[in-house]
């Protein structure tokens, strides 16, 4: 059975990708923390275009051509990248600095540049969002955490770009009864358990303070708690999405938040203890601390605190971009690479119509 040629162009980038890090973090062991975080970065820097580069040149070597790179860097995409950024920044700065809340809502504009252009444009406006947002974004938007997490950033990036692909953003209306409350049934219930295990590790965590502003900034005070109405919301519309719109695009979008946080906590858990010993500035601080004093040991902490607040985050992200998409005209969504994945269904239960149920 032959691979296809697609998938060894991706697993050729992978296995650049893990050797060059492999290599870099197997020289972290006994470097002092400034030492090790910047060899990390220097690691992360690397790795990732080169597994880009690899991905690039298999493909060459097949097809004498790299149109799988190049469609996706349109014109369009690349207008739309820089605002992207600048959207992850500002308001992933926001949420770190305003309230202590264990979310980021850093990547909302990777998610959208992913759905729109495709996996490798999520993942360049992620990666190129890290590293910005260490090395160029001015005061009091630069943070010395964010490159690190690049390989996260990069990970949700080509997530959202796959799952957009596969149609999981695209609206669903007028669903049939039997197929909205199995999917409705499945995705309240997984959202309801969702919000507890959150709630609780919030209020656990804060000791009654999660609230408590950690800035000056009457700009960052307000968008944080734009950030909490952001919470409720995305509960709330996912409910009425389901029951009111007849949209099982909600299902869709709980299950792609989901995965894509467990899998994004799965990565970032031992960066954020083994560069910041669990500490990043963030409202997920107070989570970890929590923990800690439960008895859990720094790796058992950050990862229970990153299974409680990445699937959160990324499904309010994923929300919160649907809603965008679902507000840009339809002519304007078929203009960018991957619009056609987004178009609406009117009916999720018309095999000439549903891509998922010709099955």
């Amino acid at each position: 059975m032959s691979v296809p040629a697609s998938w060894l162009r991706v697993l050729g980038g992978l296995a650049v990708f893990a050797l060059i890090a492999l290599v870099g973090l197997a020289a972290l062991g006994g470097l002092e923390f400034d030492e090790a975080l910047d060899t990390f970065t220097l690691v992360m820097v690397v790795a990732i275009p080169a597994g880009v580069l690899a991905y690039a040149g298999i493909e060459y070597a097949q097809t004498r051509r790299v149109d799988s790179i190049t469609r996706q860097f349109d014109t369009r995409t690349l207008v739309l990248m820089p605002v992207a950024m600048a959207l992850n920044i500002v308001l992933g700065t926001a949420v770190a600095s305003a309230l202590k809340i264990p979310i980021y809502l850093d990547s909302i504009g990777t998610v959208l540049v992913a759905a729109l252009a495709g996996p490798l444009a999520g993942a360049a406006t992620g990666f190129l969002t890290n590293v910005i947002w260490t090395y160029l974004a001015p005061p009091p938007f630069g943070s010395p955490y964010a490159v690190p997490f690049a390989v996260v950033a990069v990970v949700v990036g080509l997530l959202a770009g796959s799952f957009a692909r596969w149609g999981w953003l695209r609206p669903r209306r007028h669903t049939s009864g039997r197929r909205l409350a199995v999917g409705g049934a499945l995705s309240i219930g997984l959202l309801v358990v969702m919000v507890v295990l959150a709630l609780r590790a919030w209020l656990a965590a804060a000791d009654g303070s999660s609230l408590a502003p950690d800035s000056d900034e009457t700009a960052f005070l307000i968008l944080g708690w734009v950030a909490v109405a952001l919470m409720v919301g995305t509960a709330v519309g996912l409910v009425l999405l389901l029951l009111r719109g007849r949209d099982l695009a909600a299902a869709y979008i709980l299950d792609a938040g989901v995965i894509t946080g467990v899998i994004a906590a799965f990565l970032a858990a031992p960066i954020a203890a083994g560069l910041f010993g669990g500490v990043t500035g963030s409202g997920a601080d107070f989570v970890i601390a929590a923990f800690r004093q439960a008895g859990a040991d720094l790796q058992q902490a950050v990862l229970g605190q990153s299974l409680i607040s990445d699937p959160v985050d990324k499904v309010i992200t994923f929300f919160v971009a649907y809603l965008i998409l679902g507000a840009m005209a339809t002519r304007t969504k078929a203009r960018f690479p991957q619009g056609e994945y987004l178009l609406a269904i009117e009916t999720d239960d018309d095999p000439a119509t549903d891509p998922d149920a010709s099955a």
